[in-house]
This record gives C-alpha cells, structure tokens and sequence, in this order.
C-alpha cells in the first residue's frame, strides 16, 4: 500500500521569516484559508510566545481550520514557549505543540553551550512538559544535518520514549547533498528503537539549492512528513517549495512509494496569493508555479508540444492550475507555432499567404521580445491592405530636429513594378512625407485626420496609425498602417488610404 507523506505547511512561520516578508493577523488567515483549499495536513501557524500578533494568530487559526488541519505552534525548549502556545491552542481541534533544541557541535557548542548529556536532558524535558498540554507533540532536532549520526539517534530514541508523536530532522543550513541526507534518514530507521511508531518528518533549507531534492530523498528513506512553504519562502535561500515536492512525489509516486492529499489545481492561486500578500515576486523560471513554468518560446518545442504535449511538459498545466501550455511567439518560433495562434485568433493562411506573413513576423520578432495577438492580427491585416495596393512602399528615411527642416526621402513600387523615389521637405515629419509621397502618386487630397495608438503594450510595441484623407469631392477615405517605427506606420496608412482612393477612382472610370 502507497504510503502516506503528510505535508506540513511552515509559510505562516519559517516563509515569514524571510526578510520582507511578514504578515499580519488578517493577512495570515487569508493565507491559511488558501492552505484549507490545498488540502495541507499540517499548517504551522507561527511562533507563540514572539509576539501578541503571533499569539493572536495561531489562535485564529487554530479556530479558523476546525477538524480539516493539524495547527501547530512553535516553541523553543523553555516551558514558558511551551506554556504560550498551548494557550495560544487551547481551541484547535487537533493542536500540536512544536519544541525541540538544536544538535549538532556547532549548536551545542556555539549557541547553547552545553553538553550532549545536557542536551538529551533538555529535550526529553521540553517534550514531556509539551505533552501536559497535547497528545500530538513535534520534536526539531535543529541543525540534524550536520550533527553526529550516533548522537541524533540517541536524542531521537530519547524523545520518542519520552512521548513525541512526530520527530523533525531538519538540514536547518541546507548544508547536506541529497544522498548524504537521505543515508541519514536511513541510519535513523534503522537504529532509533520505537521510531516505527511515530511520524519522521524532513524540513529542508535551499542553500545550496536542493531543498527539494533533499526532502524527496527523506521520503525514499522512510520520512512521512514535508515541512514545507509555498514558493519555496523562508529563511535566506527559503525552504522547500510545496508545490516542488508535491509534484515530484506525484511524479514519481512508485520509486517513492508515496502519495500525497493535495489538491494540486489550487498551486497556482497560491503562488499569486502569497506572492502578491507578502511581496516576493516568484522567479519567471519558477518549477511549477513560475511564469514560464508551462511556456515554450523554442521553434522546435513549439512544435512538439502541438503535436503532443508530453513531448516536452511532465506536468499537464491543468494539473497546478496553470491553464493551458503557453506557446510564446518569439523569433526562434516555426511556422507551426505560427499557424497555431493564427487559426486560434481566426486565420487561416496557407502556402504563399502564410510564408508572407511568417516573414512580416520574424521581421518584428527580431525588434520584440514577444509577439502578441494584437501584433499578429495587425501583420495580418497589413498584409491584406497591400494585396490590393497600386503603390506599395519600399522604403523611408526622414532627417529631422532642431534646427534642422525636416525632410523625407521615400521609395515606392507602382503597378507596372517600377521603383519610384521622391524628396520632399515639410514643417514637419509627417508633412515632408506625405509631400514625398504625393510627389509620386500624384493624386488630390487633403489629409484631414491623422491619430496614433499602441498596438499592445511595452516600450517595444507596434504603433498603428489612423490616417483619412478627402478627395476634392468630399470622399473620406482611411488608411491605416502599422510597424515599430512610428514614420513607416504613418507612411503606410497614408499610403494605404490614397490606395484607397486610388481603386476607387479606378473603379469609377471603369
């Protein structure tokens, strides 16, 4: 029978603790509201006896979470810690009291001076004073990844024998590599008598960056417990990253022989809601829950991914709440890619009217960083406003700037496929180019309207231009043009609208 791993949620208490990172009361309760929704087994509210804000929520939530989690209160070994969270828990329906002390020589000998003797007897303490309170008593042996194997076996049977429900072996420095950490959780099982009979819990740092892996190697050596923050929050480099360990176990769940109760869809409403809560913004490139996490900008994924989306994604997206996979347009995308948002916006181009287009959007792809819809539905519509141009335009260059008079060289095609340049200067930009280009098609008309907008957002974006224009009889005809240059947009709808014109005339006379 797959084994059970239990997720202990630490965001309130240890994901607090990264610098900037602090919630209030109100705060905290929406945050362990979206923990209920997740469906964690443990969330640990905070640290008593640190402050009346602390205090008040733990008790809070202790009320808040009712029968659906264990809520757990931080204690340091000292009896006046203990004494607050119990109180502090006096109505939660499944309290756990978390006390421990730290074990390796670093600890024992820097922070607490005392002796190993001294220290199994503080911690045997600490838990039996605990369980005059709960039932469900938690032990830290702070800093286990780096103390003594023999000596955290003997602090572990210790405390096990002395009424702890659940034993935390924290790599509190993130210090350990995964195979060392996990031998460590091996050497326990085998030689702490009665450990069978409790729960082993890991709670990993990222400091070396591999919260995660050290965790999942707790678990494939015996450990039923995560300790763990959503987006990874915590202390310096943070703390295993919920999201990160629960799908890892979800994805390999028979190596592990491990499953969790989590409700996955609910991840990415939890990454955004902590985020946007305590103001960690979460890595683009983010396992699971980062912005790019389901995105592909490659050609060559792109286009595997439309075929089969397993080609190149473990994780269905729907699966964290994600959506759908993202095919970000960019220049290193195919055709495919392409044609796949094209018919998605409602195009459909083949052949010659697709390679046009794909060439008008590497073209902007190389000056943007992304190409989005409104970028395409406007290539495309450039596209169909010159399959009927008379003229089409070549090229424009216009100087300009105090003190200098603007001027504008433009280059056009005309129907019989002549290349037809003309120079014209003007009181400004726009003028001087619609002199040059009138210069060419010669045709009456008064510019009468001329209007500018950005096509989507950024520094970066299209700017598409609204030109009309009058013949001598009063017609209005509109132009429109696009580009990321501001002159070829307008130089395109002026073009545009006296093409217009143009057919019009033409049409006439036929």
């Amino acid at each position: 029978m797959t084994r059970k791993i239990n997720i202990f949620d630490t965001t309130l208490r240890d994901g607090e603790q990264s610098p900037g990172a602090s919630m209030n009361t109100e705060e905290k309760l929406v945050v362990a509201r979206q923990l209920l929704r997740l469906n964690v087994d443990v969330i640990e509210a905070g640290f008593p006896i640190s402050s009346p804000g602390d205090f008040e929520s733990v008790r809070r939530i202790a009320e808040l979470a009712g029968d659906a989690a264990t809520v757990c209160g931080l204690t340091r070994a000292v009896e006046k810690d203990i004494d607050a969270a119990a109180d502090a828990l006096k109505y939660a329906k499944r309290p756990r009291i978390h006390t421990g002390i730290g074990v390796s020589p670093s600890h024992m000998r820097d922070k607490l001076r005392i002796t190993e003797d001294e220290c199994v007897e503080r911690a045997v303490k600490c838990v039996k004073y605990a369980r005059n309170f709960v039932e469900d008593v938690q032990f830290y042996a702070e800093d286990a990844g780096r103390s003594d194997y023999a000596f955290l076996a003997r602090v572990i049977e210790a405390v096990v024998k002395a009424g702890a429900t659940v034993v935390n072996i924290p790599d509190t420095t993130g210090y350990s590599l995964p195979e060392e950490f996990g031998a460590r959780i091996k050497y326990l099982m085998d030689h702490v008598d009665g450990i069978e009979n409790v729960t082993v819990s890991v709670h990993c740092h990222n400091d070396l960056g591999m919260a995660t892996a050290l965790s999942l190697a707790g678990v494939k050596n015996g450990a039923t417990q995560v300790e763990c923050t959503i987006n990874g929050l915590g202390e310096r480099a943070g703390n295993t990253a919920m999201e990160e360990v629960v799908m890892g176990i979800r994805m390999h769940g028979e190596e592990l022989d491990a499953a969790t109760d989590v409700n996955t869809r609910e991840f990415i409403k939890a990454s955004r809601l902590v985020s946007s809560i305590t103001g960690m913004n979460v890595q683009a490139n983010k396992a699971i829950v980062g912005a790019n996490a389901f995105a592909h900008s490659s050609g060559i994924h792109q286009d595997g991914v439309l075929k089969k989306r397993d080609t190149y994604e473990i994780i269905d997206p729907a699966e964290v709440g994600a959506g759908t996979s993202q095919i970000v347009l960019t220049a290193r995308s195919g055709h495919a890619a392409l044609r796949h948002r094209l018919e998605e916006l409602g195009y459909e181009l083949e052949g010659e009217a697709l390679d046009e287009v794909y060439e008008a959007f590497l073209n902007l792809a190389d000056k943007k960083k992304e190409v989005y819809d409104e970028d395409l539905e406007s290539l495309v519509n450039e596209r169909d406003r010159n399959e009927s141009a008379l003229y089409t335009l070549e090229g424009v260059q216009i100087s300009c700037g105090f003190p200098l008079t603007p001027t504008a060289t433009v280059t056009l095609r005309n129907q019989a496929d002549q290349v037809v340049t003309a120079c014209e200067w003007g009181t400004g930009p726009v003028d001087a180019m619609c002199k040059a280009v009138n210069k060419i098609v010669q045709v009456d008309n008064d510019l009468t309207e001329f209007s500018v907008q950005s096509v989507t957002r950024g520094i970066d974006a299209l700017g598409e231009v609204t030109i009309r224009v009058t013949d001598p009889s009063g017609e209005v005809y509109t132009g429109r043009g696009a580009d990321g240059d501001i002159v070829v947009s307008s130089t395109k709808a002026y073009l545009n609208a006296l093409n217009r014109l143009l057919n019009d005339k033409q049409g006439q006379r036929k």
